[in-house]
C-alpha cells in the first residue's frame, strides 16, 4: 500500500495508507527530500537512510551479526531496519520524537523503543553494546561521538553519519544557501570534522561518502541535497 499523503510505501504501520511520517505530520518521503521513485530505487529499507548504513557496512566489511546495537537518532529506522537485515542481535532505537519508527520495527522484539529520548542523555544498557550508529539533526559530532563512546562494551565501534551543514563554525555559516552546503566546501569541512575525533577520545577507522545526499536543495544553483559521508570510529 503507498501512503495516501505523498505516494510512498507503508510498512505496516496502525493506521494504513500512511508512510510512517509520524504524529508531526510529515511524510516520510517528503521530510528527507526524496521522490517516490526515488525511494523505491534507493533502499529495500523502511527509509532511505537504510541504504546509507548499508554502503558504510559494505565499506568498512563490518560484520554486525550478533551484535549489540543502539541507534543514535532512528527516525524512521533505517539504520535500526539495516542493522537487523544484516543479523544483529538486538538494537535500541532512541528518538526525541514520537510516533515515528516503523510499526515493523515496533512489534520487532528485538528492538527496545525509546521515544521522546534525546540520545545525549539517554542511559546506555548494563554492559554497553558492540556498535553504535549515530544519525542526529542539528548535532554536531563533537556533541554526539563523547555520548556514543561511553555507550561502547570493550572493543566496541560507531559508525556516525557526518553532515558537514551541522558542522559549521560560526564564520563558515556565510556558505549555506537555505541551509544547503555547496558541495565543494564540504570535503574540507569533513576532513576537519574527522581531524578533531582524537581530541574526542575516538580513531577514525575508516569514511566514506554516503551514496544518497540529504534533503537540502540550492535555492541559487538548483543543485540537490546536502554531501554526507559515513565515519567509523572505536574508542582511543
Amino acid at each position: 500500500m503507498r501512503c495516501s499523503r505523498c505516494g510512498t510505501r507503508d510498512f505496516g504501520g496502525p493506521t494504513r495508507g500512511t508512510c510512517g511520517g509520524g504524529s508531526r505530520g510529515n511524510c516520510r518521503g517528503r521530510r528527507e527530500g526524496l521522490t517516490v521513485a526515488d525511494e523505491a530505487a534507493a533502499s529495500p529499507f523502511v527509509s532511505r537512510a537504510g541504504a546509507k548504513l548499508a554502503h558504510a557496512l559494505d565499506e568498512f566489511k563490518l560484520n554486525v551479526t550478533g551484535l549489540r546495537c543502539a541507534d543514535f537518532g532512528c527516525n524512521v529506522g533505517g539504520f535500526t531496519d539495516c542493522m537487523l537485515q544484516r543479523g544483529a542481535a538486538n538494537v535500541i532505537a532512541i528518538d526525541t520524537g514520537y510516533g515515528t519508527l516503523a510499526w515493523k520495527l515496533r512489534q520487532d522484539p528485538r528492538v527496545e523503543t525509546r521515544e521522546r529520548t534525546n540520545a545525549l542523555h539517554a542511559v546506555p544498557p548494563v554492559g554497553g553494546v558492540d556498535l553504535v550508529v549515530v544519525d542526529l539533526a542539528w548535532t554536531p559530532q563533537r556533541l554526539a561521538i563523547p555520548v556514543a563512546l561511553t555507550w561502547l562494551a570493550p572493543g566496541g565501534r560507531i559508525v556516525s553519519l557526518v553532515k558537514p551543514h551541522y558542522e559549521l563554525r560560526d564564520a563558515e555559516k556565510e556558505w549555506l544557501d537555505g541551509g544547503f552546503l555547496p558541495h565543494d566546501r564540504a570535503p574540507g569541512v569533513v576532513a576537519r570534522v574527522e581531524g578533531e575525533m582524537l581530541a574526542l577520545g575516538a580513531r577514525v577507522l575508516g569514511s566514506t561518502t554516503s551514496p544518497l545526499v540529504g534533503g537540502k536543495t540550492s535555492k541559487k544553483k538548483g543543485v540537490p541535497g546536502n554531501m554526507e559521508w559515513l565515519v567509523w570510529l572505536e574508542k582511543v
